[in-house]
């Protein structure tokens, strides 16, 4: 298990459990399933996995509250599970930290690329690295915006000198706009750049993960263009 990529799978449903286990094993993964929300929180403590799938309808802990759980704990990714795309759960899953979320039913080729794409994030948070910096970062590699201040290799983030904590995705969010100040980029195009979309995704993410990111570095520092997308204020 040690180089296999550890899954933590919450599904109440016997037969999804274990035919999405068996799916994500022969795909490559190490998978630890669970029936409920407070036997998945246990075992995220107890074997600390590289990324959780957490359905929202689990009994004991719903899938929303053991997000939260999880990201009071940790910024390990999180997948939310849905039955239905226009679930006001979705929303509620993508407040409370999840970095992103499937439709069931799901094709399993698809929740593998899902997960693929998320881990990708995860293991290169640098992100903006296609040489579109509008604000040259100094000797240290920091870009300042005001009281921001964006260490780009440090991957640390500063307001008014003071530390804020950004999950991976919050951060590779904040290098797309930090690399391109000022200027307009579409909830299409942040969501190919920072969530790996090679298709069309639910621009809901974004607007959750702007919002999230909002709170942290301030509300007035991303600008919304209304029916075009949102930048960074220089």
């Amino acid at each position: 298990m040690a180089d296999q990529t550890h899954v933590l799978f919450v599904e109440d449903d016997d037969v999804i459990r274990e035919a999405t286990q068996l799916a994500l094993e022969r795909d490559g993964f190490a998978v630890t399933a669970m029936p409920d929300g407070l036997s998945g929180l246990e075992a995220f403590r107890a074997d600390r996995p590289d990324i959780a799938l957490l359905d929202v309808m689990v009994p004991g802990l719903d899938g929303v509250s053991l997000c939260r759980r999880i990201r009071d704990e940790s910024t390990v990714p999180v997948i939310m599970l849905s039955a239905r795309a226009d679930s006001i759960d979705v929303v509620l899953g993508l407040e409370a930290g999840a970095d992103d979320y499937v439709t069931k039913p799901f094709d399993g080729a698809v929740l593998v690329a899902r997960i693929r794409a998320v881990l990708r994030r995860f293991g290169h948070a640098g992100g903006a690295d296609r040489g579109e910096e509008s604000a040259a970062p100094d000797a240290g590699g920091v870009l300042t915006f005001g009281e921001l201040e964006i260490d780009t290799e440090g991957m640390e983030v500063r307001k008014g000198g003071q530390p804020v904590g950004l999950t991976p995705t919050e951060m590779r969010l904040l290098l797309e706009f930090s690399s391109a100040p000022g200027t307009v980029l579409s909830r299409e195009k942040l969501l190919e750049r920072v969530w790996d979309y090679g298709w069309g995704g639910d621009t809901r993410v974004v607007d959750v993960h702007v919002q999230r990111l909002r709170t942290k570095i301030g509300q007035d520092r991303i600008e919304t263009v209304r029916g075009f997308g949102y930048k960074l204020k220089a």
